[in-house]
């Protein structure tokens, strides 16, 4: 390693003298040897899988929102990581780790131009400044979600650059920053406190002052879920914030020299597996018992707050406590969830405020229950459990209060809110000119006469008007049966055994006596409408009494959403390509 060193600066100097630069120089600007290349690789390691968080927090957001704002969810989640970083550079990241005044706030230092690590740090300056950027825009953009679908986007964006400029620096100083929580002993190891409760009391606040979506609660006090439109979308998310989170709690540590931290690091990773896959476990069947189906977005929930609520604590507590802190959170967001929506009427499409909100307080102050060296049940005393509680309060009630300030600023200049017209036709259009976010994925309709050449003039068969019954005597009876997807293949296999020669199926929606109610975190899906499909039928020579005899041997089940059969008369059928009327027009001949 010290002999590639070597000729990688010697090639360097050479290229220096090249551009007519000091050698010396350059060589003073490079890394000093005092740094460790594990540690700074595991730090720069770290911020690339928290900066692949924001695709994830954008992928649970869109999924668990409408389709006409996907556009919108994403343009939000990559603006406030842009934003949070040059707002971060510019004072924030000073304010945060600047030489402390007061315990309270960090000197001032534009532009990161002061500022240094320490003497025993084993990475470089600007290893440690990318880490923590990629937190702050984390904390940014849990908002995002809990305030989707109906915030006007400029808004968002000044909203966006108060966390990361004022709010997020401020409480991280009292925390990592060498504040007065920090003196304390508060421990909050990757920032369930500092990033998540932080950003889910933004969360709360803005959803509150910025009122529910059109529908989402009726006059009667009934409370509406809309379903978001992808839980395929969602999921993925999830996956992607597991999968990094690895990196936002393990890469914490910021270094990877030396036995301890090595085992720190195992530990780290084996507890938020551990927490998240029980609260995941938790949340499931919790929902399954009380809403009779496992709930998914509920169940993914709970893979988020297992995640959040393990990451204060995530280096001092056993795999056993991991367990139980995951046990609780999967309990908790549950309640927390239904809790907010349902009886404080706010409406959080995502459960960001019980994910990251409540689910951060809680695993903060459970790391004074669960932790081995300190905490209440290993040792029985409460200093550690009254420090964690004290933060936790503190750093709430000073979030809640500057970003009150905040959005009432904003409220009353700018607008928190798109008009009616605009939230019911959807952000994508009004906000950004987007149709749709996914335009590849809507059909294209087809060109007339593109298929096949038309007749020559005067070549096409005549046609004339006949009376409802043909010559024969024979009825036309047109039967329509309406059904789910999943039985239309059992119907036309019954359908085809009567000698069936036609019919038109046609993708439709509807409800019947059932309202296509259903579940959703929780709460009623109001009347909404399902897919099925509509198969019409015109016959003659089959009677239609046959027809409905054999669709309801293929769909009877004696449930709900069987379907329904409508029969009709019909005044004549022609077929085009001959001619032919009535009974002969429905007869299977072969083309000439």
């Amino acid at each position: 390693m010290k002999r590639i060193f070597r000729y990688t600066a010697l090639a360097s100097m050479a290229g220096a003298w090249a551009w007519g630069l000091p050698a010396v120089a350059l060589a003073a600007e490079s890394v000093p040897q005092r740094y460790a290349s594990a540690d700074t690789i595991w730090v720069l390691l770290g911020a690339a899988l928290v900066f692949f968080m924001q695709p994830g927090f954008a992928m649970v957001e869109t999924g668990l929102t409408r389709a006409k704002n996907a556009g919108n969810i994403v343009m939000k989640n990559v603006m406030d990581l842009c934003i949070g970083t040059i707002a971060f550079w510019v004072i924030g990241f000073g304010l945060m780790f600047g030489t402390d005044i007061g315990g309270f706030i960090g000197t001032p230092d534009f532009f990161i131009s002061g500022w240094d690590v320490g003497a025993d740090a084993g990475y470089p300056k600007m290893a440690f400044i990318i880490f923590q950027t990629v937190f702050c825009a984390t904390s940014a953009t849990i908002v995002s979600g809990a305030m989707a679908e109906r915030t006007k986007f400029s808004t968002y964006c000044v909203y966006s650059l108060a966390i990361s400029l004022l709010i997020y620096p401020v409480s991280g100083h009292w925390i990592w920053g060498g504040g007065w929580l920090a003196e304390r002993g508060f421990h909050d190891f990757a920032g369930s406190t500092a990033v998540h409760m932080v950003g889910g009391v933004c969360a709360l606040i803005g959803a509150k002052m910025l009122g529910a979506r059109i529908g989402k609660y009726g006059s009667d006090g009934t409370v509406n879920a809309i379903p978001g439109h992808s839980l395929t979308l969602a999921a993925l998310g999830v996956f992607i914030l597991w999968f990094a989170w690895f990196g936002f709690n393990g890469c914490s540590t910021v270094s990877m020299t030396g036995d301890e931290t090595l085992e720190t690091a195992g530990l780290i990773f084996v507890t938020t597996n551990m927490a998240t896959a029980v609260a995941t476990t938790t949340a499931m069947i919790l929902t399954w018992v009380r809403y009779g189906k496992p709930d998914v977005s509920m169940t993914l929930n709970g893979s988020l707050a297992g995640l959040v609520a393990i990451t204060a604590g995530c280096d001092v507590v056993s795999p056993a406590g991991a367990f139980a802190i995951g046990l609780i959170a999967g309990i908790t967001v549950v309640y927390a969830v239904e809790f907010i929506d349902q009886k404080l009427r706010i409406d959080d499409p995502v459960g960001a405020a019980a994910v990251h909100g409540v689910c951060g307080a809680l695993g903060t102050i459970l790391t004074g229950f669960f932790a081995v060296k300190d905490g209440l049940l290993c040792t029985g005393k409460t200093d550690f459990l009254m420090t964690q509680v004290i933060g936790v309060v503190t750093v709430a009630a000073f979030v809640a209060v500057a970003i009150t300030i905040v959005f009432a600023v904003l409220k009353n200049t700018m607008g928190l809110r798109v008009t009616a017209k605009e939230e019911i036709i959807g952000l994508d259009y009004e906000e950004h000119g987007l149709a749709s976010a996914y335009a590849d994925f809507m059909p294209a309709p087809e060109t007339p006469g593109t298929t096949a050449a038309p007749a020559p003039a005067g070549q096409a068969a005549p046609v004339t008007v006949s009376a409802m019954r043909s010559t024969d005597g024979h009825a036309l009876t047109r039967v329509s049966i309406v059904t789910s997807r999943e039985r239309f293949d059992t119907l036309k296999a019954e359908l085809e055994k009567l000698g069936i020669t036609g019919m038109t199926v046609t993708e439709v929606l509807g409800y019947g006596l059932q309202k296509g109610h259903s579940m959703y975190r929780g709460a009623h899906v109001a009347s909404r409408l399902l897919p099925k499909l509509q198969v019409d039928l015109v016959v003659s020579a089959i009677p239609p009494r046959e027809i409905v005899e054999a669709a309801k041997r293929a769909l009877y089940t004696g449930r709900y959403g069987d379907g329904k059969i409508f029969i009709s008369n019909v005044d004549n059928v022609v077929k085009i390509r001959t001619g032919e009327e009535g009974f002969d027009a429905l007869q299977d001949k072969p083309a000439a």
